[in-house]
């Protein structure tokens, strides 16, 4: 019997390159609160230290831990202006979806080549990502018919499932697939991410260096690291599995 296998890939910044708009609203709605609040500025390092691949109002928790700041949690109803958590959060979402409508989304070439010949040789494929507004990125990139397993920000909220760096959201994933997570390769350019893949027992875990720098993916548990996955071999890539680490019996 031929084991089923599967790619599980992050959206944001491995698919589509929605991570640098992502960055720009951060940007925005931080550079000019820390003006305001007398507190050190707001710089691109803080969004792969505190904010990169993690739901929305943990990110923004933890880059205002950073500053020493507590405030509110808030409620996800908060209007930006408002002093909580959830109302930065929501600032940043509808300047990001703001920037998706005026720009437009241009997927990665490499990154859907990948995916299609991962699918061509049996794979199945699922996206997991922190953000809510995954549904609406694929649609716009045109990538929505790829991938009949989503599990986004909504579906964790839905099933109680925790954020990464926790394993969860991809495990559920893997589930939904009815693959085993040691048949399975986790595609993540978040220091966040890479830790659920190295934390849920996943066969490989590939770290897409987009800036967060590839030391720092390896170090927190990638196997390999590119600049852009077409630099990898789908071929090469699933003959990995149950792959590396795990191989042998290694922990």
């Amino acid at each position: 019997m031929v084991q089923q296998i599967a790619v599980l890939f992050d959206l944001d910044g491995v698919l589509t390159p929605t991570a640098e708009l992502h960055m720009r609203a951060w940007s925005d709605v931080f550079t000019p609160w820390c003006a305001a609040h007398g507190v050190s500025p707001y710089s691109s390092q803080d969004y792969f230290d505190y904010i990169d691949g993690k739901p929305r109002y943990e990110g923004v928790a933890a880059f205002l831990a950073s500053r020493h700041v507590t405030l509110p949690w808030g409620s996800p109803s908060d209007e930006p202006g408002q002093a909580t958590v959830c109302a930065l959060g929501n600032a940043k979402d509808g300047l990001v979806n703001e920037i998706f409508e005026r720009e437009g989304i241009v997927p990665y070439d490499g990154s859907v080549r990948l995916v299609d010949q991962v699918c061509q040789r049996g794979a199945l494929v699922a996206v997991v990502s922190s953000s809510k507004n995954a549904p609406g990125v694929l649609a716009a990139a045109g990538l929505a018919d790829r991938f009949a397993v989503v599990v986004d920000g909504n579906v964790a909220a839905a099933r109680g499932l925790a954020g990464k760096p926790a394993p969860d959201t991809y495990l559920y994933a893997a589930q939904l697939l009815g693959v085993d997570p040691r048949w399975c390769v986790v595609v993540e350019d978040a220091i966040s991410g890479v830790e659920a893949g190295r934390r849920g027992g996943f066969g490989w875990v590939v770290g897409v260096d987009r800036g967060t720098g590839g030391k720092a993916l390896l170090e927190v548990g990638a196997d390999t690291v590119v600049y852009d996955l077409s630099e990898i071999d789908a071929a090469a890539l699933l003959a990995l599995l149950p792959g590396g680490r795990l191989r042998g019996g290694a922990a």
